[in-house]
């Protein structure tokens, strides 16, 4: 057992930062070998995503963090960690991670002043779109009879340009997403892939150069339709699990495409003067001088104001009064 954990942390590792078309292949393989290996793959990727929710939580995974994460240390450490965070501001913060500055400070690192961050997004040579995940990478390969991309790791949202001469495919670890002008979202993870439609329609099949006959794994994948293809029963080629979602639970699993801001060891005034700047219907005013050097880091949704302010008061104990529709006004 010691040997398939290792294996698995050494794939876990590989498949974090892309796999090659070949260790795709022999990583399906090993997959496929012996279903402790899928079991290996879950618990240590389970562990990593523990380790990662301290820093960064994402709704898309779910609509409420683990408390057990968030248990409060002694005050005499720098870090203050949430001990309970508000639903309404979970939903819609990506992560968070806020502390108070306490004695020597070190200077050397500067704070960036670039704090907007947006994903990375190609535009291919036929206009389609495609949007990347953090950590996540695609390989283009067009020819004049069709439109192939391969997403060697992470999530990625798919734009297509219309053109019935040359269906467009997106192939991620032995299976293919065929489309000819649609949009699209696939994202890779330890033992599944999944693939929700957010318009038009696609059909979902198997790859035949991983030694599975080429099948029909979902014939037509509809708008708001979501399917989970397990990557341990890709050789049975079994038919995978499809889910109708509502608006509200599409909008929370593409939540990862959403404008974040990124502090680290900025001052709640400098935070502030940020979220300001990009929403103008509401802003927040420090009434209190002496909470202005509150040092603070984290990623933020850019549009959730109500949750940032939630969270301060929750972690920090910073009161706000929301009484005015436009302003929420913070003090000590």
């Amino acid at each position: 057992m010691q040997l398939i954990n290792e294996e698995a942390a050494m794939w876990l590792s590989k498949r974090d930062r892309g796999l090659t078309a070949e260790e795709q292949d022999l990583y399906l393989q090993w997959l496929h070998a012996d279903v402790r290996h899928s079991k290996a793959m879950k618990q240590h990727a389970a562990v990593l995503e523990r380790m990662m929710q301290l820093y960064t939580w994402q709704p898309g995974q779910s609509s409420s963090p683990n408390p057990d994460l968030f248990k409060p240390k002694s005050t005499s450490r720098r870090f203050l960690l949430p001990v309970g965070i508000i639903a309404a501001a979970a939903i819609l913060m990506i992560g968070f991670l806020i502390y108070q500055s306490r004695g020597t400070f070190n200077h050397s690192l500067e704070p960036s002043k670039s704090y907007l961050k947006l994903n990375q997004e190609m535009v291919l040579s036929d206009g389609s779109r495609v949007q990347l995940k953090d950590g996540s990478n695609v390989i283009v390969n067009y020819t004049p009879a069709e439109r192939r991309v391969r997403l060697t790791g992470g999530e990625a949202q798919f734009n297509v340009s219309k053109d019935p001469s040359r269906p467009f495919y997106v192939e991620v670890a032995g299976i293919q997403v065929r489309a000819v002008g649609t949009a699209f979202n696939v994202k890779l993870d330890d033992s599944a892939v999944e693939v929700l439609v957010t318009e038009g329609k696609v059909k979902v099949l198997s790859q035949s150069h991983l030694n599975v006959d080429s099948k029909i794994l979902v014939p037509m994948l509809a708008a708001g339709e979501k399917a989970v293809v397990e990557l341990a029963d890709l050789s049975k080629a079994s038919h995978p699990v499809v889910t109708p979602l509502s608006q509200e639970e599409v909008n929370q699993q593409l939540d990862w495409q959403a404008p974040r801001l990124n502090f680290h060891e900025t001052t709640l005034a400098d935070a502030v003067a940020e979220f300001n700047r990009l929403n103008a219907h509401k802003q927040i005013v420090i009434a209190d001088p002496s909470i202005n050097s509150i040092k603070i880091g984290g990623t933020f949704r850019s549009d959730n104001v109500e949750g940032f302010v939630r969270l301060l008061n929750t972690t920090l104990g910073i009161r706000a009064d929301v009484s005015q529709k436009d302003r929420i006004s913070l003090s000590h």
